[in-house]
């Protein structure tokens, strides 16, 4: 199978939080991950929820109109001790999941664990693990960036691995079948 057999695929990776909100962009042919951007959404602690929830929606917004991705990729479950944590971060989730149905892109939910894998091979991998991983599998080197970016592009890799597997099965099933 030919790289050129697949279409490039970009596709936003969002790690929701209530005071920063990471974001990770990558494009692949298939084969090879290549990031587009990242970085976070920074929220003012003393501004009101609301607002918060306003400036994701925009700048998420922003994002997608600027970088056109083909798809948004989110975690798809929260596991978190803090009731008014756990709360905080479905408002966040359920901005970002309506700002993708505004703009007709489509959203796939991982668990932690299946990111985790996807990108480390170890579902209990811990954020340096994962960050370092992202930086490999980019080519970034040493790169240094949050956590909150590293986690949005661990969400993208793990949906474009995902899909390019997909893909190249649905190929191979029509190449053999």
């Amino acid at each position: 199978m030919h790289p050129s057999s697949f279409t490039n695929l970009r596709v936003i990776g969002i790690d929701c939080g209530s005071q920063t909100t990471g974001y990770g962009i990558v494009e692949s042919d298939g084969d090879r991950h290549q990031l587009v951007c990242s970085g976070v959404i920074r929220l003012p602690a003393k501004e009101p929820f609301s607002r918060k929830l306003l400036r994701i929606q925009q700048e998420i917004e922003k994002l997608l109109e600027t970088y056109r991705p083909d798809s948004l990729a989110v975690e798809g479950q929260f596991y978190l001790t803090n009731f008014k944590s756990v709360l905080k971060l479905g408002q966040v989730k359920g901005v970002v999941l309506v700002t993708a149905a505004k703009g007709g892109i489509p959203v796939y939910e991982y668990s932690p664990l299946e990111i985790k894998n996807a990108v480390t091979g170890y579902g209990r991998a811990d954020k340096n693990q994962v960050s370092l991983m992202v930086n490999r599998i980019l080519r970034l080197g040493n790169l240094s960036q949050p956590f909150d970016a590293s986690d949005a592009l661990a969400v993208s890799i793990c949906h474009l691995h995902t899909i390019t597997t997909r893909q190249k099965t649905e190929l191979g099933h029509s190449v053999n079948g």
